[in-house]
């Protein structure tokens, strides 16, 4: 791979790590603020603690020099970590045992958080003795330098989507040589989400577009299309939170949109629902990894289809999700797997919104127990 010519879209190398630390630490004001989605500082006590932790990361800022580093002794040493402590009951991953140690994949699973999807996947990936990888993300959430600094640190592929047709397509064939050659050649991983933004409404549906984006690059070199789905290693991953701290937002999102047409962002939308989703009680996460793909291959829509049904079979349903299935059809269906639910406190967390927003909310935890039976039939 020459890596040139994917410096503008590929994670910091060299002495680029380096650069960018630097001016990460010196942007103080900035770092305060993602150092405090570390945990609440409502007491002494919570406020030392994250005083410690803030201290300990700056420490190890100082000497790191490449993205591994980065994410074996920041990220996932501490970060992460920290994370799940303060906004997690308990975090779980399955199916590890179908990646091998020393082979590159393409992990894509559902979208739900901007950050913590491929962040916990790494997590799932490191604690399990896997390589970490590297993952897509839009241009658009590259709002400033301390932001772009962090991402890329963090083993970000950039994701042009702000560009005039033409050049999108043309974008679109170089990150395409890029997700390929990362993996065939320097057998890294990388992660990409099954579609272009979080599933607000609870359905995870892999767009077909984003698997005939592998091949573009592949095509005058006379690679088929089943040799470049082969070769890519593609496994489904289904992350599941119990709660989601950014549900109500979401919903409310969305019910305008369906209403009012396509809304141009807000400024700090993006980075409110971060913040929020780091910060936020989350219950139990699971990360579940597939079986990754083989075989021969007709088209992107087969992949797509597969990816769809692994990702719904293998999705961990909590009480949140049974409970709202029931609760919206009416049914006792599932009520033995959710006895000890406290379901009065669940409803009592949409209490007070508009009652679109809140059924929409709550179809958003129904909707994975409906594909999920909706892959059982098949």
């Amino acid at each position: 791979m020459n890596v040139e010519q994917y410096k503008d879209i590929a994670p910091y190398r060299g002495p680029d790590v380096r650069e960018a630390i630097e001016r990460v630490l010196k942007d103080k004001d900035a770092l305060l603020k993602i150092l405090s989605s570390l945990g609440p500082v409502e007491t002494e006590a919570e406020r030392q603690q994250v005083e410690a932790y803030a201290k300990y990361i700056v420490s190890q800022l100082e000497t790191v020099t490449s993205y591994d580093e980065f994410q074996e002794r920041i990220t996932a040493g501490v970060f992460l970590p920290a994370i799940i402590d303060k906004s997690v009951d308990t975090f779980s991953f399955d199916g590890l045992q179908q990646i091998e140690n020393d082979k590159a994949y393409l992990f894509m699973s559902n979208h739900r958080d901007i950050v913590l999807d491929c962040a916990l996947i790494d997590l799932a990936l490191h604690k399990g003795g896997k390589m970490f990888c590297e993952m897509a993300i839009g241009d658009n959430l590259l709002t400033n330098q301390f932001v772009t600094d962090l991402f890329k640190l963090n083993g970000g592929v950039t994701v042009k989507r702000t560009l005039p047709m033409r050049e999108k397509y043309l974008e679109s064939i170089r990150l395409s040589a890029y997700f390929v050659e990362l993996i065939t050649e320097e057998n890294k991983s990388i992660w990409v989400a099954q579609k272009s933004g979080r599933a607000k409404d609870g359905i995870d549906v892999t767009t077909p577009a984003i698997i005939k984006m592998l091949h573009l690059s592949q095509k005058k070199k006379g690679v088929t299309f089943s040799q470049v789905v082969n070769s890519c290693r593609i496994v489904p991953v289904a992350v599941s939170y119990e709660y989601d701290p950014c549900d109500l937002i979401k919903a409310g999102e969305e019910v305008t949109r369906l209403a009012r047409g396509e809304q141009a962002k807000k400024r700090y939308e993006d980075l409110i629902s971060i913040s929020r989703g780091l910060k936020g009680y989350k219950g139990n996460i699971h990360i579940a990894f597939g079986t990754p793909l083989e075989g021969e291959w007709e088209n992107p829509d087969q992949v797509a289809q597969e990816i769809d049904r692994q990702i719904h079979t293998l999705y961990k349903l909590w009480p949140t999700n049974l409970f709202a299935y029931d609760y919206l059809h009416n049914s006792t269906q599932f009520q033995d797997s959710y006895r000890d639910f406290d379901s009065e406190a669940f409803l009592y967390r949409f209490k007070g919104t508009r009652e679109e927003v809140r059924q929409f909310a709550l179809n958003t935890y129904a909707n994975p127990v409906a594909s999920y039976l909706a892959a059982q039939e098949k």
